[in-house]
């Protein structure tokens, strides 16, 4: 049998009011009132109707999310924490994947389809900030890019996390640090800005920067990292150090590193970035720069629904995500 709110308001003693603005989160509630309602809440087992409370906001309880690419483990990681922090609100993530060209985000700026979701949480990488204008719906964006002043903004500080990387390996004795995935298209934000950390702590530590040790990408794959890397080996190089744009480069530079027969870290030492969960079991584990994927999405979310609550003219807000460095065996 599904209870109705009269069912609860009449277990508690209180009006069917009551009932609806504790289940509405309504602050101004007694505490021994509101005490009572989610007891005779949890004694009914009652759930509210969210299709019902959607449909009177004129809302589908659907947001979405847009990424890239789905197989990317940063990205799956992520996925997962938006739809945790997502269920905290009641909405259901509707996930898309734009393979980062600039048609496929535009449909997902603009709503994926009518009326389906929302709102949308956006990690763009081809989009220019013109194709936002005129916009309706209200959206979060993830990522590097920061030339989209028009919508709330959630990142980590790259140039840092990258300089704090660098030094970490500098201050190892490595002096031959290869950067791995540099990119210079307009997708590459997040290459550039990492470049920039890696140069800064080299100039910091009085290291001539070889442009010989940094290695383009045209994607941050285990494949692409694994090519670099035979492609520096091969080319005369030799680094005593790697610093890779993404795990997933760094998990394909061990590769390449264990076919021309070299040890990491007591030749090489390795680092990447993103903490996905396949470095903590690499052989050796891996080094790397951890954002809060899990605050990233709490982030995205809180503001997307601070949105929807009423806050749609508000100026766009850019929010800083914590980062740390997880040090593991492939710098020991």
């Amino acid at each position: 049998m599904r209870h109705r709110l009269k069912d609860v308001a009449e277990r508690a003693g209180v009006s069917v009011k009551t009932v609806s603005n504790v289940v509405n989160g309504y602050q101004h509630v007694r505490p021994d009132t509101r005490a009572r309602v989610e007891a005779a809440i949890a004694e009914l087992r009652y759930r509210p109707n969210l299709s019902a409370r959607n449909l009177r906001k004129g809302r589908t309880g659907v947001i979405a999310l847009a990424v890239p690419e789905l197989d990317v483990p940063y990205f799956a990681e992520l996925a997962r924490h938006v739809v945790t922090a997502a269920a905290g609100h009641g909405w259901t993530v509707l996930i898309d994947q734009t393979g980062g060209g600039r048609e496929r985000e535009r449909v997902a700026a603009a709503g994926i389809g009518d009326h389906m979701i929302d709102g949308l949480i956006f990690s763009p990488l081809s989009l220019p900030a013109d194709d936002l204008v005129g916009l309706e719906l209200p959206m979060v964006l993830l990522g590097e890019r920061t030339d989209h002043g028009r919508a709330d903004h959630v990142m980590i500080d790259n140039v840092t996390a990258a300089r704090e990387m660098t030094a970490h390996l500098i201050g190892l004795g490595r002096r031959r640090i290869a950067a791995v995935g540099a990119q210079h298209t307009p997708g590459g934000a997040g290459a550039r800005l990492r470049l920039a950390g890696y140069t800064a702590a080299l100039a910091q530590a009085r290291i001539r920067y070889d442009e010989r040790l940094v290695a383009d990408t045209p994607a941050w794959h285990r494949a692409d990292g694994a090519a670099a890397v035979r492609h520096l080996l091969a080319s005369g190089v030799r680094p005593d150090a790697v610093f890779c744009f993404s795990d997933t480069l760094a998990l394909g530079a061990l590769r390449a590193l264990h076919e021309a027969g070299l040890r990491v870290p007591a030749d090489v030492a390795v680092a990447g970035f993103d903490d996905i969960e396949d470095g903590r079991f690499s052989v050796p584990t891996l080094t790397t720069v951890s954002p809060d994927k899990e605050r990233i999405a709490r982030l995205a979310v809180d503001l997307l629904a601070g949105r929807l609550a009423g806050e749609r003219d508000a100026p766009a807000r850019e929010v800083t995500a914590p980062h740390r460095l997880s040090l593991r065996e492939s710098t020991a």
